[in-house]
């Protein structure tokens, strides 16, 4: 087993897939999207700098829940380059993460309470809904289960997709 010079800031593309746990291929993969930079030596081999461990840490965490890797990069691009995310970097991420997941579990929650029942009327085969799209009201707004793309608390009637008015 190899181990990395303490002391030596760059990194082999083998290296960071052996410490990171991710496939080579998966590193020039994020490189490409722009999640992760690297540069080229003068023999034309990849190198990074040791900072992109922790920025890869970060890439599979939010991808483990599920956040689009733009949002990722968008995320990862405004923090500084050439040092390692501080803790209070790492929470500020976490907390702009936290909102999306609350309604993306809020959705899932809407989706399991309703399956047995209705399919967030989506039917738009039906005429008439007795549980929510009453004379299909939604088919004049919209098309799909739109009952699940509402964002939740925010207002919504029961047969609406528009935002009521205050």
């Amino acid at each position: 087993m190899t181990t990395i010079d303490p002391d030596k800031k760059a990194l082999t593309v083998g290296e960071v897939a052996r410490r990171s746990g991710v496939a080579v291929s998966t590193i020039h993969f994020y490189e490409s999207k722009g999640l992760i930079k690297g540069w080229r030596t003068d023999g034309n081999q990849r190198r990074y700098a040791r900072e992109v461990l922790r920025h890869i840490a970060i890439i599979k965490v939010a991808q483990r829940t599920g956040i689009p890797l733009e949002t990722i990069r968008e995320n990862l691009a405004a923090l500084p380059e050439g040092r390692t995310i501080s803790a209070k970097e790492w929470r500020v991420l976490g907390a702009g993460w936290r909102a999306e997941l609350d309604e993306r579990i809020a959705r899932l929650q809407r989706l399991r309470d309703e399956l047995d029942t209705c399919i967030g009327c989506g039917c738009l085969s039906l005429t008439d809904c007795p549980l929510r799209n009453p004379a299909d009201t939604l088919g004049k707004d919209s098309a799909g289960a739109v009952f699940l793309d509402r964002p939740v608390g925010a207002g919504y009637d029961a047969v609406s997709t528009k935002k009521p008015v205050p």
